[in-house]
């Protein structure tokens, strides 16, 4: 593959990462999550995923709620399910992995208590109003 085809496929996988990210963010407020905050880990070196997409829920049914919004946003608007999603079972902490976006959607106190912010704390972030 020439130079200019690996620039292309990296600026598309870019644009793709970010375009996921829109719609998690769509499915999030739809169900009013808190704090929403979008971590860019693409400048860490990290090969976990491109970004990760991080909120919070006032009760258990609020988090399974929003967990349950970004798929069908996700679905609507890309096409794409999680490739592995865990935590529906007690709904403290939801992750939803999209491979190159991963969403974590807590409970108050466990997101306090794990502090995935702080543990990527060099990722470039944004808070959503």
């Amino acid at each position: 593959m020439g130079k200019t085809k690996k620039l292309s496929a990296v600026k598309n996988q870019v644009n793709a990462s970010e375009l996921l990210a829109e719609a998690i963010i769509k499915g999030l407020q739809e169900k009013k999550g808190h704090d929403i905050v979008v971590m860019d880990l693409r400048p860490t070196g990290s090969s976990v995923a491109d970004i990760f997409v991080v909120c919070h829920g006032d009760s258990g049914t609020q988090v399974d709620a929003l967990a349950r919004s970004v798929e069908e946003e996700v679905g609507k608007q890309i096409g794409e399910n999680p490739v592995y999603r865990e935590g529906f079972e007690n709904s403290e902490w939801i992750l939803l992995d999209y491979i190159s976006v991963v969403v974590h959607i807590f409970r108050r106190e466990q997101r306090d208590f794990y502090g995935i912010e702080r543990f990527w704390a060099d990722a470039e972030t944004k808070r959503i109003a």
